[in-house]
């Protein structure tokens, strides 16, 4: 049986709208039902908020009342300003950063942090860790990463902890080759467990996400669009919530959509709607592990992808198991895999069980095992 530990896991926000605040109360519950004492901590308040309840076996909590300011975002302001704008913003995070030191010390031997995010990664260098196990974590491709200046500072906070997990082997290795020496690789947990399965004839395509640009949802209206006119009975569904959502209604009305029965809003009710459903689509832009994926292999959909990460091609074998992927951004190939599925229910049929039954690799269980095998590997 494993060591009990205290485990405090930091994020951005404890309650975004979102994946990656989806797999910490995933793992935050798991570990708890192992015994470990789980504190998930986030830096600042949410903006989009999801109810994760209130009821949690582990403590939530913020180190910041309000949203922080960024850097960047102030303009014309003469040298001296900036100077104090500066200023003022290193003492609200050096507060941020004691407070969670203080919390910290709470924690008995054998303790792990765990920097789930990169932004949070920056309290976590910063506060006092002694003793403990650290482990700063990427929830996104490298490449993904590389592209955006989260990797400079994955180089600066990243490098001193004892270990950096990527979500797959792929990512991890492609970190070593940028020369980080602590990688290695922890996906995300299958959570779901279905209580109904498709049956694979109803006329409806779903995703489910948050609508901002990565998660791609203006390609996959462009898709649609070149796909709806020749299946006027099948429908798609876009459930979720974001700061583009309205720009993207514009757009499906300008291609003759109804933006009215595409966006349905968010939607607690994941099982209805996979159950419901025969084709999944993801035409994100960027991806780590992603979770909703996950989840619609799960109950034997198969699913249309962009190649966009690493983590696509360990879910889904084009044309084998789990569905079709997509060279990224190529939008009449992905009409094109659509329309296969759409047309063609034995294909579906046949690649939505392959998909369910790789996904069983992801169990909680055994994702549980490997972090606690990574814990008593760092404690040596």
């Amino acid at each position: 049986m494993a060591e009990h530990r205290d485990i405090f896991i930091v994020c951005n926000t404890v309650n975004e709208l979102g994946g990656l605040n989806q797999w910490a109360h995933d793992v935050a519950r798991l570990f708890t039902a192992r015994g470990h004492r789980v504190r998930l901590i986030g830096v600042e308040p949410a903006v989009n908020v999801r109810d994760f309840g209130t009821d949690l076996p582990y403590e939530t909590m913020t180190l910041h009342a309000e949203q922080l300011p960024r850097r960047g975002k102030v303009s014309g302001l003469a040298a001296l300003g900036r100077g104090i704008q500066e200023r003022k913003r290193q003492q609200i995070f050096e507060g941020g950063v004691r407070k969670l030191s203080g919390i910290l010390s709470t924690g008995g031997t054998g303790s792990v942090v765990i920097a789930a995010q990169v932004w949070a990664g920056e309290w976590v260098a910063a506060a006092d860790t002694t003793g403990m196990q650290v482990i700063g974590m990427s929830h996104e491709s490298y490449e993904a990463c590389r592209a955006s200046s989260r990797f400079a500072r994955v180089k600066t906070f990243y490098t001193g902890m004892d270990m950096h997990l990527s979500l797959t082997d792929a990512d991890a290795d492609a970190w070593a080759r940028a020369g980080m020496s602590n990688v290695g690789a922890m996906p995300n947990p299958l959570m779901v467990t279905p209580k109904t399965l498709p049956t694979l004839t109803e006329k409806r395509i779903v995703t489910l996400g948050r609508l901002s640009h990565e998660k791609g949802i203006d390609m996959l209206l462009e898709a649609w669009a070149q796909v709806a006119p020749a299946h006027p009975d099948w429908s798609l569904e876009i459930y979720g919530a974001g700061p583009n959502e309205q720009a993207l209604r514009d757009q499906a009305r300008e291609l003759g959509l109804d933006d009215t029965a595409l966006f349905r809003g968010k939607t607690n009710d994941i099982d209805s709607v996979l159950a419901s459903s025969s084709v999944y689509v993801l035409p994100s832009r960027q991806e780590g592990f992603p979770i909703a994926l996950m989840e619609a292999l799960a109950y034997g959909l198969p699913a249309v992808s962009f190649d966009c990460a690493p983590g696509i091609r360990e879910l889904i074998e084009d044309d084998v198991s789990g569905g079709l992927v997509i060279t990224a951004g190529n939008v009449p190939g992905f009409a094109a895999a659509l329309t296969r599925l759409i047309e063609d229910r034995d294909l579906r049929v046949r690649l939505g069980a392959a998909g369910r039954e790789t996904v069983q690799r992801y169990t909680p269980d055994s994702i549980m095992d490997r972090w606690e095998a990574l814990f008593t590997l760092l404690d040596r």
